[in-house]
């Protein structure tokens, strides 16, 4: 589909536009690649990906409006190779909204940007109180759209016509709700932070690789013999295998919560696993023998997993005030500076400085405390010069008062 209409109305106003048209050949796909590099301005995208149906995150769908070449809606699967509009596109502004939630899939088909424009973070860091798209684009735009099909399986083909509007619409409209948001953050003199954390969301590095997945089965804290550990452990990487082989989503065919009473019970024949209430699924029953085999496996186990295992996280803050009070004092002063702050320039504490961030500093300060080590311990857990700037001495001030008190306590006590 291509068109210069921007967008105007709302997601179920479709009248006067030409039935939309997925591109899914590479003629076509090149014919595109050639109006998007005759447009002018940024470019905006967009991707749909089948979360929730699909073993993969893959995109099934990226969409793009350019002003002067309209918009366009890319079947990636079909398409295989973006390079050439890659090419095209690499050094414009890209918009997209909640960026993170985009820019893996469209790197995995090659697209990778060199400056993004994330309405979804900008609207948090304006101070806007919602900031969804639907929510964002009424406020600043006057457009209500309708968010119907944000769940739906995009794998499947062909896409109904109401999901390719749907899809449109959300591109359609980014260019128009850049302008209105980058006035707001000027306006409030947050245009530098703002690139700040658009640069940090475009450069950030992806999560590493858990050296064990089946740890986070929802419901693992039930489980409390090694033995059912190693169960959990052989049904959750077969249903993982199954579920990359099917591309389905593991949760689909086998819940956590089927696995976890699996390894529960720990049955041993057919008869006692199907009596288990708990394991259900849209494979629970079809796949018995691969069930069974896994239970089998994880029974003959020898290499039993230890029920915790050591990390580099810090506990949960709700146990430091028995574990380590110090930590527990520093890190309620600074809470409170942080939140102080946050109200005074209108942007969400979490933005302000990342609570797991602010926790592992309160838990193990640097020594001497000072606004500079303070903002070095900030930078090195990936904290932006703006946020660094803001809260350092905040910190710094906080955590001093707190020993200090502690200190004076302590004199008087002997």
């Amino acid at each position: 589909m291509t068109g210069e209409d921007a967008g105007g109305g709302t997601r179920e106003d479709k009248g006067g536009h030409e039935p939309l048209r997925v591109i899914d050949n590479r003629d076509d796909y090149l014919d595109a690649v050639r109006q998007v590099a005759a447009g002018t301005g940024p470019v905006a995208i967009d991707a749909e990906r089948a979360s929730g149906y699909r073993y993969s995150q893959r995109a099934y769908l990226i969409q793009l409006y350019r002003d002067g070449a309209g918009t366009f809606l890319f079947d990636p699967p079909a398409i295989g190779d973006f390079s050439e509009l890659a090419d095209v596109i690499r050094d414009e502004e890209w918009v997209l909204h909640a960026a993170s939630q985009d820019l893996a899939c469209l790197r995995e088909v090659g697209l990778e940007p060199n400056r993004i424009f994330d309405t979804e973070l900008g609207a948090r860091l304006a101070g806007l109180p919602r900031v969804g798209l639907g929510a964002v684009v009424e406020e600043l735009l006057g457009i209500k759209l309708a968010k119907e099909h944000s769940a739906a399986d995009w794998s499947t083909r062909p896409l109904p016509e109401s999901w390719l509007v749907y899809a449109a619409l959300d591109v359609q409209l980014l260019v128009r709700l850049r302008a209105e948001v980058a006035a707001l953050l000027v306006e409030a003199g947050k245009k530098e932070l703002a690139e700040q954390e658009f640069d940090a969301v475009r450069t950030k590095e992806p999560k590493p690789v858990v050296s064990e997945p089946w740890r986070r089965l929802s419901g693992m804290h039930a489980l409390r013999t090694p033995r059912s550990l190693a169960v959990a452990r052989a049904l959750w990487q077969a249903r993982d295998e199954y579920a990359q082989e099917i591309d389905t989503a593991s949760g689909r065919l086998l819940p956590d919560a089927s696995i976890v009473a699996a390894a529960k019970a720990l049955p041993r024949t057919r008869g006692e696993l199907m009596k288990i209430k708990e394991f259900t699924g849209r494979a629970s029953r079809t796949q018995l023998p691969r069930w069974l085999a896994a239970i089998e496996e994880g029974m003959a186990a020898e290499d039993l997993p230890p029920l915790r295992v050591p990390g580099d996280s810090i506990p949960p803050a709700r146990s430091w005030s028995d574990r380590n009070p110090d930590a527990d004092r520093r890190l309620r002063a600074a809470k409170a500076q942080i939140t102080s702050l946050s109200d005074r320039v209108a942007i969400p504490v979490e933005n302000v400085l990342t609570p797991e961030l602010l926790r592992r500093v309160a838990w193990a300060p640097p020594q001497p405390i000072t606004t500079e080590s303070v903002g070095e311990a900030l930078a090195g857990g990936g904290a932006r010069p703006w946020q660094i700037d803001a809260t350092a001495q905040l910190i710094a001030d906080a955590f001093v008062e707190v020993d200090q008190s502690a200190d004076t306590a302590q004199s008087d006590d002997s």
